[in-house]
């Protein structure tokens, strides 16, 4: 297997991280993150000027492989803006199950002037299926009541792609304008510094995409994708976090030595590099699946179960080693920690997670010595 990236796609890379180096350090992103839009609308057109925010519409040109690329130097600037939940996962489904009307609406995504959301999960639901609560009735035309939380990118989005549950069974897929008077928003700031928002409907007008048909399978699609694309930011995020550490183990000095002199904590920080390794190889491996056209749950939970385990250990290590300077709001390594705590939580915990691999074990042959 060749984990190796083509010419455009290492183009691609750098050009995101020239990108996202020159809009921001620790300190002027917090002083983004502060600002009542929670991230900066200059680096949205400049994303859009350069062809991320259109990455995954068109198969042919970019797919998984290059949302990896773009999500991974995401995470190693912490950049706040919605890239993957504002633009790229809603993106996708409009371009996969969408009329020819509604795919034209993607012009306007790509060139960063509409922003999207996926509005799927729904309070006190933590299993992975696409069953809702939210339902859609058809009188005159669709509506949809009920409510949707967490909505990250929910606050700003002016159009949204709503899953609920269809009259005669099966879960559909629906378009609708954020500024309806029949919907009310709540948005608020996650403890990571990111937005969402708690979206209610009440019989709230809705126009079905595609066909108002049971998109399970659709669905399904794009929780796979959206959780590849939390393993690579997060994966980025941990490879900075770790290089902050050994930077600081080099120039910290205790007792008279830099405390990389000190053996056990070069072995801990040896250890974090084993974790981000994991992370890094499960992280290609799901993106690869995708990319070659293989949707498995089952990698997905692989995939985001070590993306899990190895941010929480990098991310506890990196503030450990730092000692009482990784716990200020002034210093980036905090900040790390909690958008890999946050990434973790999203479309499945840890446990959530083992528990639904543990289900599947019957699906694979037992080995006998």
């Amino acid at each position: 297997m060749d984990f190796q990236l083509s010419e455009e796609q290492a183009l691609l890379r750098d050009t995101t991280r020239d990108l996202l180096s020159r809009s921001y350090d620790a300190e002027s992103r917090n002083k983004i993150i502060d600002t009542e839009l929670g991230w900066n609308r200059e680096v949205w057109s400049q994303l859009a000027d350069t062809g991320i925010l259109g990455l995954g519409f068109e198969p042919e040109e970019a797919g998984q492989l290059e949302i990896m690329v773009v999500l991974n130097e995401v995470g190693r600037r912490l950049a706040p803006e919605p890239i993957l939940h504002g633009a790229l996962a809603p993106g996708a489904v409009i371009a996969e199950q969408g009329n020819e009307a509604q795919v034209q609406l993607l012009d306007e995504v790509a060139a960063g002037q509409r922003l999207l959301a996926f509005a799927h999960l729904e309070p006190g639901n933590r299993t992975l299926g696409t069953d809702v609560t939210t339902t859609a009735v058809q009188g005159d035309s669709w509506a949809l009541s009920g409510r949707k939380n967490p909505v990250l990118a929910g606050d700003s989005a002016q159009t949204l792609v709503v899953t609920a549950a269809l009259p005669d069974g099966g879960t559909g897929l629906f378009l609708v304008d954020a500024e309806a008077g029949a919907l009310t928003r709540h948005p608020y700031r996650t403890f990571d510094g990111q937005r969402g928002a708690q979206i209610d409907f009440d019989q709230t007008p809705a126009e079905p995409l595609g066909e108002a048909v049971d998109a399970s399978p659709a669905i399904r699609n794009a929780v796979i994708r959206i959780q590849s694309a939390l393993c690579s930011e997060a994966v980025g995020a941990m490879e900075e976090a770790l290089r902050l550490t050994t930077d600081y183990l080099k120039s910290r000095k205790q007792f008279g030595v830099t405390l990389n002199k000190f053996q056990t904590l070069t072995q801990r920080a040896a250890d974090m590099y084993v974790s981000l390794e994991l992370a890094r190889s499960m992280n290609f491996y799901a993106a690869m699946s995708i990319a070659d056209g293989n949707l498995d749950p089952v990698i997905a939970s692989r995939a985001k179960l070590q993306i899990g385990r190895s941010g929480r250990h990098i991310g506890q290590e990196a503030i450990q080693l730092h000692g009482g300077i990784g716990m200020t709001a002034e210093y980036p390594v905090g900040h790390y920690t909690a958008r890999l705590t946050a990434i973790e939580h999203t479309l499945g915990s840890t446990e959530d997670h083992l528990r639904f691999l543990s289900e599947h074990i019957d699906d694979h042959d037992l080995a006998r010595l």
